[in-house]
C-alpha cells in the first residue's frame, strides 16, 4: 500500500472509502427534465473509473416543489429520480466509488417565477441579493410540509442504493433559520440558538426515522458567516458540537462565509488570483474541537494542497471538485506516479460562473468535461499516421497539436511569435490571471512528450505550408483587435490590447469604450486606474462586461471601485476627433435622442477581434473539403469526411478566433472535436 496520505482509506461508519479524495456536491446543470440521465451519469462515472473514493452528486437537489431549480437542479421530490440515481450509483459502485447526494430546500435562494410559480419561503421577508425574490415568511404548515419532504427525499435516495446523503445548509433554508440576519420569527423556530436550530434537528430526526441509523447522513454548513450580526466562529463551533452530540449526523462538511451576494460567494469559493485553501485551517479547527469526521473543499487546486490537508489532520476527506472538472483522472495519475501529467485547474471558474448565468458547467480548458458521451478524455491512437500542419500556437493550436500528437500523427506547428500562448499570454500579464498560462504550459509539456515540432518566429504562408506536404492543415492563427467600428476617428484610438501589453502608456484622463464586454476591457481598466488616471468605462450594453460572469467580476470591482472608476452603461462611442492636445469623443445611445461629448486625452476601445484568416482563404480552394465543416458530424462527435474536391491532397480546418471571436473554451473545444478523429 502507498504511504501517500491521500491514498489511505477512511472508515466512515460502515463505509470504507478507498482514499481521501472526493468531489463535493455540485450541480453541473446536466440534468434533463430534472433527472440525472445518461449525460449526468457519464460525468460522474468518468471520475469513478479513475479511482476517486467518493463522488457527491446533485448539489442542491430540491426536496420540495417550492424550491424550484434555478440552476437545473435534480428534482429529488419526484419518485422518478430513483431509477436514474440507482443507475448512477450502480455504475460508480462497479469501480469501488461511493456515491452520495446533497438534499436541500433553497428557501429564499431561488426565484418565484421558476418551476411551479410558488412563493419563495424563508424565516423572514428579507430578500437575497443574488436571486432577488422577496420571500413569504414561512408558516407552521410550511415547516411541517418541508420536514416531511426531506424525509421523503432521503427515502428515495436510500431506495436508489446510494451510500448516503448530505444536507445543504449554508445559504439555503436550513441555515436561513440559523442566522439572526435571516430569521426574525417570534415562535419556537426563532430567537434563541436552540429555537433557530430546531428546524434542522426536526428535519434530521425525520430523516433518521425514515432511513434508520445505518444510512449515512451528513451536513454541509458555514460555521462562520463573516457578517456583522450573523453566525460567528464561536456560535459555529457550538452548532458543530450540537450536531455531533445529536447522534443524527455522521460527518460535518465545513465552509466559511456567506453566499447571498456575488462577492460573498466568491470568497467562499475563491477563483484565480485569490488564495488557495483559505478556509482549510478553519475547517481543521472544527475537526480538532469536535473530533468528528470532517470534510472540506474550497479551492484545493492541486495534490500538494490536498496532501497537506490530510497529512496534517486538518480534515478526513478533501474535496477537489473543480480540479476534477479539469482532470477527472487525478487519482489514476496519482497512483501511477504521473502527477506531472495532471491537467491543472487554473481557477478561471468558467464552470461555476456558467451555472449561475443559466448554462451548464464546462471547464475552461477541458472540453470533454460534461461531454463524455461525445468527447474523449483519453485520446485513442489513429489507425494511420498522418502529417498534420497547424498554424498558430495559441490555445486552439496547442490543443489541436496535443490531440493530434496523442493520435500518433506527425505534427508541425508554425508560430509567428517567439513564444506560444497567443491571447492567453497577453491576458496572463495581469497578475490576477497569471494562472491562465498553465493552460499553455501544460500543453507544451504534453506536446514535448509527443514529439510535436514547433517552428517559432516563423510566418506561415501558403508556400511554407504546402512544402510540408500535409494531409491536414489546421488554421489556428487567432484574431487581431477590431478598431474600425466607429463612425469616425478610429485612427485616434488605442486598443485594450495596447494598454494591457504595455505598448501604449495610459493617459491621465481616459475614456474606455467597451463594445465586446469581455475580460480585456476590465484588464485595461485595471492598468489605467493603477496608473492614477481618471477613468470612465463606457458600454452600450445595459450592464458592463456582460461576458465576464458574476464571480470573475468580483475581484475587478473590488479594485476598480476603490480607484473611483466611473461606470457608464447604455451609451455608445460614435466618433473621436483630435482637438489640440485633447480628444473630443462624441457619445450617442442605441436608445436614441441623446448626444454628449467627452474631452479626454486618451480613448481606448475594446471591440473584440477579427480573424487573421488570409492564409485560410489562400488554401481553401486547394483543400479536399474546401474548408467546409460537416456540422452534423461535428455536433455528434463523428469524423469529418467531406471531400467536395476529391483530387486535393489535404483537409483544411479553421478553429478558434481564426473563425470568430469567442473565448478560450470555445477555441479548445473546436480543436478537440476537429482533431480527435483525424
Amino acid at each position: 500500500m502507498s504511504n501517500d496520505p491521500l491514498l489511505q482509506p477512511f472508515q466512515l461508519k460502515h463505509l470504507r472509502l478507498k482514499n481521501r479524495i472526493m468531489t463535493t456536491s455540485h450541480e453541473p446543470a446536466y440534468a434533463e427534465d430534472g433527472m440525472p440521465k445518461n449525460r449526468y451519469i457519464a460525468y460522474h462515472l468518468e471520475r469513478a473509473k479513475a479511482g476517486i473514493a467518493l463522488t457527491m452528486t446533485a448539489g442542491s437537489a430540491s426536496v420540495s416543489r417550492d424550491s424550484p431549480p434555478v440552476f437545473n437542479n435534480i428534482l429529488a421530490y419526484k419518485d422518478e429520480v430513483v431509477p436514474w440515481m440507482r443507475d448512477l450509483a450502480d455504475a460508480c459502485h462497479e469501480h469501488g466509488t461511493a456515491v452520495m447526494l446533497q438534499l436541500t430546500h433553497l428557501g429564499r435562494r431561488t426565484r418565484w417565477d421558476k418551476g411551479d410559480w410558488l412563493p419563495v419561503v424563508a424565516p423572514s421577508h428579507h430578500r437575497e441579493a443574488a436571486h432577488r425574490a422577496t420571500p413569504k415568511r414561512i408558516e407552521d404548515w410550511d415547516i411541517a410540509r418541508i420536514i416531511k419532504d426531506f424525509g421523503d427525499a432521503a427515502q428515495r435516495m436510500q431506495a436508489a442504493g446510494l451510500d448516503g446523503i448530505e444536507l445543504e445548509a449554508y445559504g439555503h433554508l436550513l441555515q436561513q433559520f440559523w442566522s439572526p440576519l435571516t430569521n426574525d420569527l417570534d415562535n419556537a423556530y426563532g430567537g434563541s440558538l436552540d429555537n433557530r436550530l430546531r428546524f434542522t434537528f426536526d428535519v434530521l430526526a425525520e430523516i433518521r426515522k425514515r432511513v434508520g441509523s445505518q444510512f449515512i447522513v451528513g451536513i454541509r454548513y458555514t460555521a462562520d458567516e463573516g457578517l456583522d450580526g450573523g453566525l460567528d466562529p464561536a456560535e459555529g463551533l457550538e452548532i458543530s458540537r450540537r450536531l455531533k452530540a445529536s447522534g443524527l449526523v455522521d460527518f460535518l462538511n465545513i465552509i466559511r462565509g456567506h453566499i447571498d451576494t456575488d462577492a460573498g460567494l466568491t470568497d467562499v469559493i475563491p477563483i484565480q488570483g485569490m488564495a488557495s485553501a483559505p478556509h482549510l485551517d478553519f475547517a481543521g479547527q472544527i475537526r480538532a474541537e469536535t473530533h468528528f469526521p470532517t470534510f472540506h473543499a474550497a479551492r484545493i487546486p492541486d495534490l500538494a494542497t490536498a496532501r497537506y490537508a490530510i497529512a496534517l489532520g486538518k480534515v478526513d476527506m478533501i474535496g477537489m471538485t473543480r480540479a476534477h472538472m479539469t482532470d477527472p483522472h487525478i487519482v489514476r495519475k496519482l497512483t501511477a506516479a504521473r502527477e506531472s501529467d495532471i491537467r491543472p485547474c487554473v481557477g478561471a471558474n468558467y464552470c461555476l460562473d456558467r451555472i449561475y448565468q443559466g448554462g451548464a458547467a464546462y471547464c475552461i480548458h477541458n472540453a470533454a468535461t460534461g461531454r463524455e458521451e461525445t468527447m474523449p478524455h483519453d485520446i485513442p491512437k489513429a489507425a494511420v499516421k498522418r502529417k498534420i500542419v497547424i498554424v498558430g500556437a495559441g490555445p486552439a493550436g496547442l490543443e489541436a497539436a496535443r490531440v493530434c500528437g496523442e493520435r500518433g500523427h506527425q505534427v508541425v506547428v508554425f508560430e509567428a511569435a517567439n513564444d506560444p500562448g497567443g491571447q492567453v499570454r497577453l491576458l496572463a500579464l495581469s497578475p490576477r490571471r497569471r494562472e491562465m498560462m498553465s493552460i499553455i504550459h501544460w500543453r507544451m509539456d504534453q506536446c514535448a512528450a509527443l514529439d510535436v515540432t514547433f517552428r517559432f518566429n516563423t510566418w506561415a504562408d501558403k508556400a511554407a505550408v504546402l512544402a510540408e506536404t500535409p494531409d491536414v492543415v489546421i488554421i489556428a492563427s487567432g484574431g487581431f483587435p477590431h478598431v474600425d467600428g466607429l463612425k469616425g476617428g478610429s485612427e485616434f484610438v488605442v486598443t485594450a490590447w495596447d494598454i494591457i501589453s504595455g505598448d501604449v502608456k495610459p493617459g491621465t484622463n481616459v475614456l474606455l469604450f467597451d463594445d465586446a464586454g469581455d475580460h480585456a476591457a476590465l484588464q485595461a481598466a485595471d492598468v489605467i486606474s493603477a496608473a492614477g488616471a481618471k477613468l470612465e468605462m463606457m458600454t452600450p450594453d445595459r450592464t458592463f462586461s456582460p461576458e465576464v460572469m458574476a464571480m470573475n467580476l468580483v475581484p475587478y470591482m473590488r479594485t476598480l471601485q476603490k480607484r473611483d472608476v466611473t461606470f457608464t452603461v447604455t451609451f455608445r462611442l460614435e466618433t473621436v476627433a483630435k482637438v489640440g492636445n485633447h480628444m473630443e469623443a462624441t457619445i450617442g445611445s442605441d436608445y436614441g435622442g441623446v448626444s454628449q461629448t467627452r474631452i479626454v486625452d486618451q480613448v481606448v476601445v475594446n471591440s473584440g477581434t477579427r480573424p487573421l484568416d488570409d492564409l485560410y482563404f489562400e488554401l481553401k480552394r486547394l483543400s479536399r473539403n474546401r474548408g467546409e465543416i460537416d456540422h452534423g458530424a461535428l455536433i455528434d462527435g463523428r469524423p469529418q469526411m467531406l471531400a467536395v474536391n476529391p483530387e486535393a491532397v489535404f483537409q483544411l480546418f479553421r478553429i478558434g478566433d481564426a473563425v470568430a471571436a469567442r473565448n478560450v473554451h470555445a477555441a479548445i473545444y473546436d480543436a478537440l472535436r476537429v482533431s480527435k478523429d483525424l
